[in-house]
């Protein structure tokens, strides 16, 4: 099974880019979270959908 979330870190890692982007992203609402607890977890399908997104600009 695909996981459904990453942390911040695993999004940062997975596109490349440093966490104040991956915030900015967050707070522009370019990317979904879920909170866990006090995790902040980044939904895999707003990382894809905001790849697509570049990639059609």
């Amino acid at each position: 099974m695909e996981p459904v979330t990453v942390t911040v870190e695993g999004a940062r890692k997975a596109l490349g880019i440093g966490t104040t982007k991956i915030y900015e992203l967050i707070s522009a609402g370019k990317l979904r979270t879920v909170k866990l607890g006090r995790r902040t977890l980044v939904r895999t399908d707003s990382i894809r959908a905001l790849v697509d997104q570049l990639e059609a600009a």
